[in-house]
């Protein structure tokens, strides 16, 4: 790197794109009729399909990475300061996808979707999905617009557990993997989370046992737990320098997660929750072919630092070539985008190699 500013541009206005699948079959043996998978795109596939990054979104995030899209109210998408002409991710060079996930909201199949075989929305009835399934379901979307292999995948937080789900699954498809503010593993009390959060869910009177599609929505009870969940991510460190005084912090957040609550399909929190259970891709590290840039964040408290020479080592004994990261952020779990600053170059030096083997 010699130092010199890198011309950058804004994507612009982009829209959601979907891909249907039939007969699509889940991993615990269940066939969803019709799946379909919302996505935006940046960039130009190449004529031999092999320049394509897949991004990958977080738990109760969107698939809107870049560029303004009208249907997420034309905000920046996520990861709008990495993804663009002369960014880290160069559009001028790579093709970009951003899928959301089978099941979560903004767009793809989930439990507020009809099922053709019966008319009726799934609600309760949706079938169980595997983090597996979820990412069958993007290799599935890459064939079918000719993309032929991957330069890398990456994404944050639940985002990076599709990464390394990636990374064992199809280990010849990518050359790289981005995995941020994430592990190679759920927790291991993912079935203490996913009771919970049903049941955070169940104590809303608008919760129907979770029919409640047609009749209203649990807004209380989803707001409630995005509440939650913007504090452990580290909000309110986020917020302090527009707002100094706590309480209007606290309203602060409380307007931003009943925002949220009115957009988000609650039953999703549960889908996407019982899809980890059982995540574990460690013992499958033998398969990976792509190199691995792992970045953590000092104050995330979800996947503290403490957890990368574990990652890293197990990765070097299983003979992967990665490199490790450490963001210093007070911005906790949710850091990655607000801080794009601070491992852009990094991101960079992990992507122009990969990006230079191109044609």
């Amino acid at each position: 790197m010699d130092g010199a500013p890198v011309a950058t541009r804004d994507i612009g206005t982009v829209e959601d794109k979907f891909f249907t699948l039939h007969d699509f079959r889940l991993t615990h043996g269940e066939i969803l009729p019709e799946a379909v998978i919302a996505y935006e795109t940046y960039g130009e596939l190449a004529p031999d399909g092999r320049n394509a990054v897949l991004l990958t979104h977080g738990f109760t995030g969107s698939h809107h990475f870049a560029g303004r899209n009208p249907a997420n109210g034309n905000q920046p998408g996520s990861w709008d300061a990495l993804v663009g002409p002369g960014k880290p991710i160069d559009t001028d060079k790579l093709f970009v996808l951003a899928s959301n996930m089978l099941g979560s909201s903004f767009g793809s199949t989930n439990a507020a979707s009809r099922n053709p075989k019966t008319g009726q929305v799934y609600g309760p009835d949706f079938p169980n999905l595997s983090i597996r399934d979820i990412v069958a379901a993007q290799k599935a979307l890459l064939d079918s617009l000719g993309v032929k292999h991957l330069v890398a995948v990456a994404g944050p937080s639940y985002g990076g557990y599709q990464g390394f789900q990636w990374a064992v699954a199809y280990p010849g498809f990518m050359d790289g993997v981005v995995a941020v503010n994430t592990a190679p593993w759920a927790s291991a009390n993912t079935d203490k989370q996913l009771a919970e959060v049903t049941a955070k869910l169940a104590s809303d009177p608008e919760w129907h046992d979770g029919r409640y599609h047609g009749k209203g929505a649990p807004l209380t009870a989803l707001a409630d737990i995005r509440v939650e969940t913007l504090k452990r991510y580290g909000a309110d460190d986020n917020l302090k320098p527009r707002f100094p005084d706590p309480d209007a912090r606290e309203a602060e957040i409380r307007r931003v997660a009943l925002e949220w609550a009115q957009k988000w399909e609650a039953y999703s929190l549960i889908i996407l929750r019982r899809a980890l259970l059982g995540f574990d891709t460690r013992p499958e590290f033998s398969r990976i072919k792509a190199k691995l840039f792992y970045m953590l964040c000092r104050s995330d408290n979800l996947f503290p630092p403490k957890i990368a020479p574990g990652v890293m080592d197990a990765l070097a004994e299983a003979g992967v070539e990665a490199r490790y990261f450490e963001l210093d952020s007070d911005l906790g779990h949710s850091s990655a985008g607000p801080e794009h600053a601070k491992w852009s170059g990094p991101l960079r030096e992990f992507m122009a190699p990969l990006a230079a083997k191109l044609a």
